[in-house]
């Protein structure tokens, strides 16, 4: 049996990619970041998310190029107008790209029932949440045709995707 390997572990053994679809409107609404930005208390993403950020920066530093897609219905929850705002001081500032597709342009794509990360086309680290957006659990696989679809749906998303200095809440 092969030993699920933990985020940070995915994150340290990449070589080449690590991409992120997110297709909820809403995670975790329970964060007492998220809770904090609502009440209008200042924020500093990279200081709230310090272990993020530095596990993103080291792995871009080597060269691994981390994408992060985000298709999101217009207008936007609150929770994606939070996310929205940490974007740049967090991801960007991480070195992540990240992109928004609108919902209404996703309707033709064929896409998973979850949200997904896969690491050099080879792995993938399924989300499971609740429908609150409360983290369930992880499922990782390394099956090849589901690793594969998983990638192409990323890549097509990927292609219609807004990148994020450009695109504006709604």
């Amino acid at each position: 049996m092969t030993k699920v390997p933990t985020f940070e572990e995915l994150f340290r053994n990449c070589h080449g990619s690590a991409v992120h679809l997110e297709m909820r409107d809403g995670y975790m609404r329970s964060d007492p970041a998220f809770i904090d930005w609502a009440a209008g208390k200042p924020l500093d993403p990279a200081e709230r998310w310090q272990d993020w950020l530095n596990i993103v920066k080291e792995t871009t530093k080597r060269g691994v190029k981390v994408r992060r897609a985000r298709i999101v219905s217009e207008p936007v929850s609150d929770y994606i107008r939070f996310e929205h705002s940490v974007t740049d001081g967090l991801n960007i500032n991480a070195g992540e790209e990240v992109s928004w597709l609108p919902r209404r342009q996703a309707t033709g794509l064929a896409l998973p029932g979850n949200d997904f990360w896969v690491f050099d086309d080879k792995e993938a680290l399924i989300n499971h949440f609740d429908g609150e957006g409360e983290s369930l659990q992880h499922e990782y696989t390394e099956e090849r045709r589901l690793v594969s679809f998983l990638s192409s749906t990323f890549e097509t998303v990927w292609q219609k995707a807004v990148p994020h200095v450009q695109y504006r809440v709604v």
